[in-house]
């Protein structure tokens, strides 16, 4: 299985309002950035958008290293809240819809698929890659101010 590192991160000017996202995907000595963005959403729509549209381009399964700043996205996958989620019909445990089951509905589809090791990491501190799908996340909102 092809061992693939991704960095993540969404970014939104107001929320809701004109938002992006930024993914790095590395693989030995290749390296890709992907950015896109939306005119009116969310930051956690943006962090799920960047999760989703990296792992849609492997292209067979792979073991991934996942690294992201959104709690939402780490802990609702590593400590499988999400899948609680679905399993209830999109309900969380105190009862109050989940929020954005449309991507989490994607994302846990894509989970079935590769194995992932989930990293949280410290936004805007001292990890290059973090930063820079930052700099991609904000790039791509501005786009739509």
């Amino acid at each position: 299985m092809k061992q693939v590192t991704i960095y993540t991160d969404g970014a939104c000017s107001g929320n809701p309002g004109p938002g992006g996202w930024g993914a790095v995907l590395m693989y030995g000595n290749h390296k890709k950035e992907i950015s896109g963005g939306e005119a009116s959403t969310t930051n956690n729509r943006m962090e799920l958008t960047a999760v989703i549209s990296a792992l849609s381009l492997l292209k067979e399964p792979c073991l991934v290293d996942l690294y992201s700043d959104s709690k939402y996205v780490i802990d609702a996958l590593e400590k499988g809240w999400a899948k609680g989620w679905k399993k209830r019909g999109w309900v969380k445990s105190d009862k109050k819809p989940a929020l954005n089951p449309d991507l989490w509905e994607v994302l846990l589809g894509l989970t079935e698929v590769h194995q992932l090791r989930y990293h949280w990491v410290k936004g805007h501190g001292e990890n290059p890659y973090n930063n820079r799908c930052d700099e991609l996340a904000v790039g791509e909102s501005r786009k739509f101010k």
